[in-house]
């Protein structure tokens, strides 16, 4: 089983739902990037998403966006992101890490290479946001050799003929996008969201995880209350940036926040 595997397991015997953060990867430095991963662990998360900068992230709204040129600015590459995850993994055993992006950095760095350094830095999963599954049996091959998780994204146009396809050769975890637009848009309805969970919950096993316009405790207590996890990328993106520009600890400011986050998964309402 792995780690993600064991992490949703652990959470269902318990009652309780996922919290997954995304942060992107070099922004605004290295050593900030590993310093709010440990208040993320220390403060709750269950597995977290660490994002390849890219310099055409199409699906990221503005706020992700602009961490990826801060972070690509400061000469963050592929191969600076798995240095990353491994001086996580060295701090952190037990902690599931994907790493999400887009296609192009693993193209470069060739798919072998790409899964035998993952592997070797600790990752336990990759998600690349432009792979659709038809171009994905190569890569999916080179990361299942090395026991990685191959996650995908679904979103609330995908058919349940695409859905099923896209589930079985997933592995970990579906992201299940909840609204139609980019990271960090507004307009989340949970009732929606909570019917077509309901619909891929007939196609697949695997737990799906919900992202894309969760801000703040609430509305992730509101989701968590039909999935099995939740996914909070732009709200913590936004606030290291305004905690470097404010001159204050991204580390404290986004421990607070997970903290708070954790509370509502776990508290009484959040169905968790």
């Amino acid at each position: 089983m792995s780690r993600i595997s064991g992490v949703f397991a652990a959470l269902r015997a318990a009652g309780r739902k996922a919290f997954i953060p995304y942060i992107t990867a070099g922004d605004p430095d290295p050593e900030t990037t590993l310093a709010v991963l440990d208040a993320l662990v220390e403060n709750g998360a269950d597995i977290i998403e660490l994002g390849i900068p890219f310099s055409d992230p199409m699906a990221d709204g503005p706020v992700i966006q602009l961490a990826c040129e801060r972070a690509l600015a400061r000469g963050m590459t592929l191969t600076g992101v798995l240095e990353i995850a491994q001086q996580f993994r060295a701090r952190h055993a037990d902690t599931p890490l994907v790493l999400m992006g887009y296609l192009n950095p693993l193209e470069r760095m060739g798919y072998a290479k790409f899964a035998e350094r993952a592997a070797a830095a600790g990752v336990d999963g990759v998600l690349v946001v432009d792979m659709p599954p038809e171009e994905a049996p190569d890569l999916r091959r080179e990361l299942s050799e090395r026991s990685l998780d191959l996650v995908f994204l679904l979103a609330p146009t995908t058919t349940d003929e695409r859905a099923r396809r896209i589930a079985g050769q997933a592995s970990g975890y579906l992201y299940y996008v909840s609204l139609r637009g980019v990271t960090g848009a507004g307009n989340l309805q949970v009732d929606e969201v909570a019917a077509r969970l309901d619909g891929l919950r007939r196609l697949t096993d695997l737990p799906i995880g919900v992202g894309f316009g969760i801000s703040d405790a609430d509305s992730a207590r509101a989701v968590a209350a039909v999935s099995d996890g939740v996914v909070i990328g732009s709200a913590l993106v936004q606030r290291i940036a305004d905690s470097v520009a404010a001159g204050e600890s991204p580390a404290m400011v986004i421990g607070e926040f997970a903290h708070g986050v954790r509370a509502a998964l776990d508290g009484p309402g959040g169905d968790a």
